[in-house]
C-alpha cells in the first residue's frame, strides 16, 4: 500500500497537471469506489481545482467555486493497494480498471481538454467527496495522528514514551503518527538502531528523539527518490519510485546487513512481516 512518500509524490506530480483546471463532468464507473458524496457530483461541474495535497495516506483535491454561494468541496482519495491517478487526453476511453473519471477544461464551461482517471485494479481504493463539516465528522479523519514531517522530535517522544506496546506497532498506528506503514517503520527503526519489538516505554526520550529524526530522514529521502515501487505504485506521470533500491532491511530477510554484515532476521510485529538486524538494532 502506498505510504506517505508515495502519496506525497503523487500529489506533487498530479498538481501541475490539474490545478487551475475546471471540472466539466464526473462519472462513476464502479459505484462502491465513491464511498460518499454522490449527491455532490452535479455540483462539481464548473468547480476549479485549487489545490492537490496530502494528509497521512490520503490524497486530497480541493475544488473551489466562483459563486460565493457554493461551498468548496474536497475529493479525498485513498489509493489502498493499487489505486492510481493519471491525466489523459480528452479522447481517451476509460480502461477496464478505471473506476472514476473527471472531465477537465481550461475554463469554466469550456470544452473538455483532459481527463482525470482513478484506476484501481484490486478495487480496494476509494474516493469521498465532502465539505468541511463532513471532514470534521469523518471518524477516520478525526483519529489521524500528527504528520511525521511536521511534529518536533520532542513532541514525538512525548507521544510515545508512555506506551507499553512495541515501537513498530506504535509507528503503524495511524492515531499515533500518520502516514507510516510497514516499509518506513522498518527502515526508520534500522536507522535509529532500535529493535521493532522494543517497548516504547523502555526506550527513553533520547532514543525516541533519535527515532523521530530517523523517521523524518527516511521519509524525506524516499520523497526525493519518488517513493518506493514494490508492485503497482506509479506517480501521476507514470514513473516508478527508486527508494526500494536502497532499502536497508525491508524485504531483505536472510541477506546481509549493509552495515555490519550479519544476517537480517524476519519476525512478525503488529501482524506485519518485519525485518531487522539483531546486531545493529537493540
Amino acid at each position: 500500500m502506498p505510504e506517505l512518500p508515495e502519496v506525497e509524490t503523487v500529489a506533487r506530480t498530479l498538481a501541475p497537471q490539474v490545478v487551475g483546471r475546471f471540472i466539466d463532468n464526473a462519472e462513476v464507473l464502479l459505484p462502491k469506489t465513491l464511498q460518499t458524496g454522490h449527491a455532490f457530483l452535479p455540483e462539481l461541474r464548473g468547480g476549479r481545482i485549487a489545490q492537490v495535497w496530502r494528509r497521512a495516506k490520503l490524497l486530497l483535491v480541493d475544488v473551489a467555486f466562483d459563486d460565493p454561494a457554493k461551498e468548496p468541496l474536497t475529493l479525498a482519495f485513498h489509493l489502498k493497494m493499487t489505486g492510481r491517478l493519471f491525466v489523459y487526453g480528452p479522447e481517451e476511453a476509460p480502461g477496464k480498471h478505471t473506476r472514476l473519471r473527471f472531465g477537465l477544461s481550461e475554463e469554466a464551461d469550456g470544452p473538455v481538454a483532459a481527463q482525470l482517471f482513478f484506476d484501481d485494479t484490486r478495487t480496494f481504493g476509494y474516493c469521498r467527496i465532502m465539505r468541511e463539516p463532513e471532514f470534521t465528522d469523518w471518524k477516520f479523519w478525526k483519529e489521524l495522528g500528527p504528520e511525521p514531517l511536521l511534529i518536533t522530535p520532542e513532541e514525538f517522544a512525548e507521544r510515545f514514551k508512555s506506551k507499553r506496546g512495541g515501537i513498530k506497532a506504535a509507528l503503524l498506528n495511524q492515531g499515533m503518527i500518520a502516514g507510516v506503514g510497514n516499509i518506513y517503520a522498518d527502515e526508520s527503526l534500522f536507522l535509529a538502531g532500535i529493535r521493532p519489538d522494543a517497548p516504547c516505554c523502555e526506550l527513553g526520550e533520547k532514543r525516541l528523539v533519535r527515532l523521530a529524526g530517523a523517521l523524518r530522514d527516511v521519509l524525506e529521502e524516499s520523497i526525493r527518490q519518488c517513493g518506493s515501487s514494490i508492485r503497482d505504485y506509479r506517480d501521476a506521470n507514470g514513473n516508478a519510485g527508486a527508494f526500494q533500491n536502497t532499502f536497508n532491511v525491508y524485504g531483505r530477510h536472510g541477506e546481509s546487513c549493509r552495515v555490519c554484515g550479519k544476517t537480517l532476521k524476519k519476525s512478525v510485529a503488529a501482524g506485519r512481516t518485519t525485518v531487522h538486524c539483531p546486531h545493529c538494532q537493540r
